[in-house]
């Protein structure tokens, strides 16, 4: 074990004071995301993350079903709520500031956090400009960021951990629950001597024994967290597994030879990042979304790089380039499974950029085929559609590109330069442009989406949301009714376009729609 003894004396002192305070492990409230580090303690009385006291009232609840009048609710008046924090103005997302209207504060937090099927990429889209929008907060808020923090968790089980790192970095400081995410992000994007300092920054915080002696490893002086160890073994402060990784963690020499560590049932970032010190990285694709971004660093191979990056874009929270840059880095290495994707790719790009109409119209078809077994259609289209809008392409070439250019930002002004060769395009180009006259729906999806383009307006249960100026839970609901609705009941469909439509929200009503109709993602 190396040797070093400048700051010993200090971290050995923290540590007393740590067990003065009372056991750093104790227990912290059941996050909604279950897959955070244990890496502070909470106290009884932390302010965000706890549920605030829902207000006692006659009505029932709002649900996806229905929305009943409510009862006035009480807040104090001029008190700063850092449920107000935003990275995205009004100005910005064409959403209101008074976001939640009447809602409750603890009805709002459900909406955010229940899983709703938003698979689209329009969807997740909209979704995470919903987490990311500045908002006065509910009128019975507690001031406490009960809503901040499950904007945040909501972010977390979406992958978009840059989004959320943005969103803490604008939040309060030394809050425990705030911390403990703050410190995971910066753990699975690579920053983790920036968590680490974040976390000696703020006395306040009470770390457990694991993330303590991760970060006093980490800046350097192994004496003070190998005994810091032995202290924590000592009074129970670690359980056995945490012990025997934490103890490989110190010194991978001594342990040489020896069976692994038992892997968590429950894979946290910190234990992620020290399974990956001690030479043996666990694989992120049985793991949430976020951990996807772990693998993105050169630590990783080429492979679980793509793969990675692959799952990323696929729910939209990387840019497109970040996988054009891997998928084009070097040649394959093998065949099948995501070589014959890279490569169907690369043999695709390198005929575009060198302007060959035949050359793409030979690659192109290879090339869609592998994105749209991957399901990454929507990244494929944003990195090319404009180009290949300007080639002379036809056949089966043509219609890809076609295809391509409603999936992506550019889709109103390719539709209006195309002349339809089917009553499917025709259709597509009725959605593109926001005018479905005299266009046929092709079948059963169509259908149910036809209606929303005729006459939109709001079904009665978003109409009683928006009497009392819950745009967000609308939107939410909206949202939860287009993703069940592809799995069953086409109704929700319908009601959920035509209502983003008859807010103002038309771009992402086209797009869902084209989405719909070009994507298969039926469960």
């Amino acid at each position: 074990m190396p040797i070093k003894t400048a700051s010993s004396a200090g971290h050995l002192a923290a540590v007393l004071c740590a067990l003065m305070a009372g056991p750093v492990g104790a227990e912290t409230p059941l996050s909604a995301i279950d897959w955070l580090s244990s890496s502070v303690a909470t106290p009884a009385g932390s302010a965000i993350g706890r549920p605030a006291p829902t207000a006692k009232r006659d009505e029932a609840p709002v649900t996806s079903g229905g929305a009943l009048p409510q009862d006035v609710a009480v807040s104090v008046l001029d008190a700063p709520s850092p449920d107000a924090i935003g990275l995205l103005s009004p100005a910005t997302t064409g959403l209101p500031r008074d976001l939640w209207g009447m809602g409750l504060e603890e009805e709002v937090r459900s909406a955010i956090m229940r899983d709703r099927g938003d698979h689209l990429p329009a969807l997740q889209s909209l979704t995470m400009t919903l987490m990311l929008a500045e908002a006065v907060p509910p009128p019975d808020s507690t001031g406490k960021g009960t809503l901040l923090l499950a904007r945040i968790d909501r972010l977390l089980a979406m992958g978009a951990l840059d989004q959320a790192a943005s969103l803490l970095k604008a939040a309060p400081t030394g809050d425990p629950e705030l911390f403990r995410r703050a410190f995971d992000v910066a753990l699975l994007t690579g920053n983790e001597d920036q968590g680490c300092d974040m976390m000696q920054a703020t006395p306040d915080l009470a770390p457990t024994f694991p993330a303590r002696i991760f970060c006093v490893a980490r800046s350097g002086d192994w004496n003070a967290a190998a005994l810091t160890l032995r202290t924590a073994q000592a009074l129970g402060y670690v359980t056995p597994e945490e012990e025997s990784l934490l103890s490989r963690f110190l010194d991978p020499d001594l342990y040489e030879g020896d069976a692994l560590p038992p892997i968590p049932a429950r894979m946290t970032p910190l234990s992620w990042r020290m399974f990956e010190a001690i030479g043996e990285p666990q694989s992120t694709l049985s793991l949430p979304l976020a951990f996807a971004h772990a693998e993105l660093r050169d630590t990783a191979g080429w492979k679980s790089q793509i793969e990675s990056a692959e799952r990323l874009a696929r729910a939209g929270v990387i840019a497109p380039n970040v996988l054009l840059g891997l998928y084009t880095e070097r040649l394959p290495a093998a065949s099948g499974g995501v070589w014959d994707r890279v490569d169907a790719f690369q043999r695709f790009e390198t005929a575009l950029r060198a302007g060959d109409p035949g050359a793409v119209a030979q690659s192109l078809p290879a090339a869609w085929a592998k994105m749209t077994e991957a399901e990454l259609e929507v990244p494929f289209a944003i990195l090319f559609a404009s180009d290949l809008s300007r080639l002379p392409l036809t056949g089966q070439a043509g219609r890809i590109a076609f295809d391509l250019g409603m999936l992506s930002p550019a889709y109103e002004t390719i539709a209006r330069t195309r002349k339809p060769e089917s009553p499917r395009e025709a259709f597509l180009i009725g959605l593109a442009t926001g005018s479905l006259s005299g266009a046929l729906p092709p079948e059963s999806l169509g259908r149910a989406i036809a209606p929303a383009f005729l006459r939109a307006g709001a079904a009665p249960e978003f109409a009683a949301l928006l009497e009392q100026r819950r745009m967000g839970e609308a939107i939410l609901l909206a949202v939860e009714k287009i993703g069940r609705g592809v799995q069953g009941n086409l109704s929700g469909v319908t009601d959920g376009l035509a209502f983003l439509r008859h807010v103002g929200l038309e771009d992402v009503a086209r797009r869902t729609a084209l989405e719909l109709m070009l994507l298969e993602r039926r469960g």
